[in-house]
């Protein structure tokens, strides 16, 4: 089963202590338990997929270990990322923990004003990787509390009607374990889509400028 998440709910009780989460939602309206075969930040939306036993569950997670999954989400930044690169850069495996590889693959699609929407591909897997990784090309995401800038995250909220994480998973494709392969894609959430038509009345498309 694969679900559009919205923005503000956990995947996962466990990853936040409250009593509303995805997993229960989805449980609830399929009346069984449900498998998560990965997650996103509360503060995201878009694609996630579960399985309804543990052998899908197993087979899906065995799948994505060994091929991986090509996972695409589209961000609204501040700041303008290079037209495309492919970003190595070690991120705490958790906070406190020792650095581990992390990669992903972005792409600037749009900019207006000092804001870009950009796609991006996490190859890893890492905690807020994407997060991370665009702080550290200076161009951190809208609506970040952790890694953004909250001058900008209040511009958003105020002229935008932006009050969340300015991130969507849009595609996931991995290998089926019953052959083939599994594509799904997912539309840009409401909100995100108003702020970018928003963004594109009230700023010019910015020149372009070398990373």
């Amino acid at each position: 089963m694969v679900v559009d998440k919205p923005s503000g709910v956990a995947t996962h009780r466990g990853w936040a202590d409250d009593d509303d989460a995805l997993l229960q939602r989805v449980r609830d309206a399929v009346d069984k338990y449900v498998y998560p075969i990965h997650r996103l930040d509360r503060g995201a939306s878009g694609i996630v997929l579960f399985a309804l036993d543990k052998e899908a569950a197993r087979a899906f997670t065995d799948s994505w270990m060994a091929h991986g999954a090509d996972k695409r989400y589209l961000a609204i930044t501040r700041g303008h990322p290079p037209d495309h690169i492919r970003l190595d850069h070690p991120v705490p495996k958790a906070p406190g923990e020792d650095r581990v590889d992390a990669i992903t693959e972005i792409w600037r699609k749009e900019t207006f004003g000092r804001y870009a929407l950009v796609e991006a591909r996490p190859i890893t897997g890492r905690l807020h990787q994407i997060r991370r990784h665009l702080k550290h090309l200076a161009c951190p995401l809208i609506g970040d509390v952790r890694y953004g800038k909250g001058e900008h995250n209040r511009i958003f909220r105020t002229e935008h009607a932006l009050h969340r994480l300015a991130l969507h998973c849009t595609s996931l494709s991995l290998p089926h374990p019953d052959g083939g392969q599994l594509v799904v894609e997912c539309p840009l959430a409401e909100d995100l889509q108003a702020a970018l038509v928003s963004c594109r009345a009230a700023y010019p498309a910015a020149p372009v400028s070398s990373p």
